[in-house]
């Protein structure tokens, strides 16, 4: 059973979405609901993101969405080194702040801030060794940030048990091409 979840997956900006209120980030967060939805279920406890911008921060909207529902689901951010969120514009610093205003966690895995890069690959590890399965938004087709958690998970599966799901851009197809046939369609939906 899950306990600690991370859930991670691309920055906005590789998904070409530059506003967090963009059409596609509904269907973002319906796919990631749908996944989380049957761990909470079966007992999940907590949800690790990173807060990086793009999937996780939209994961983080859920979660508080979800937590209406299932008030023992708890949420931690834990940045790779402090101040993250520096460099980022002043409306991104505010979605930032709201979602670690919410949160029932908060730290950093480099108490410093950025140095260099392998302070991406121990919050990776730290994620990795700290949880129990990953919720990745990453799909094979498209590389990017995503892949170093997805290639550090599955190399930590050779020694242990370690479950991956991965939310693709045809699961996301899926949830959009659902959403339009229920509102072409809403008779069906009352059956």
């Amino acid at each position: 059973m899950t306990k600690v979840l991370v859930v991670s997956g691309y920055k906005a900006y590789e998904l070409g979405i530059f506003q967090k209120d963009h059409p596609s980030v509904s269907y973002i967060k319906k796919a990631i609901k749908k996944e989380l939805s049957p761990m909470v279920e079966e007992g999940l406890e907590w949800v690790l993101i990173s807060g990086q911008l793009g999937i996780e921060l939209w994961a983080a909207e859920v979660i508080f969405e979800m937590q209406m529902t299932y008030p023992n689901l708890k949420l931690a951010v834990i940045s790779p080194f402090l101040e993250q969120e520096a460099k980022w514009n002043e409306q991104n610093q505010e979605w930032y702040e709201s979602i670690l205003a919410g949160a029932d966690f908060i730290d950093s895995v480099s108490r410093k801030p950025y140095e260099k890069p392998w302070q991406f690959r121990l919050k990776n590890q730290f994620f990795i060794e700290k949880s129990d399965a990953l919720l990745l938004v990453y799909d094979h087709e498209k590389e990017g940030s995503p892949k170093y958690l997805y290639e550090m998970a599955k190399q930590y599966q050779n020694n242990h048990s370690y479950p991956i799901h991965l939310i693709t851009f045809t699961d996301l197809q899926s949830i959009v091409e659902e959403d339009e046939y229920s509102q072409t369609y809403p008779e069906i939906n009352d059956v």
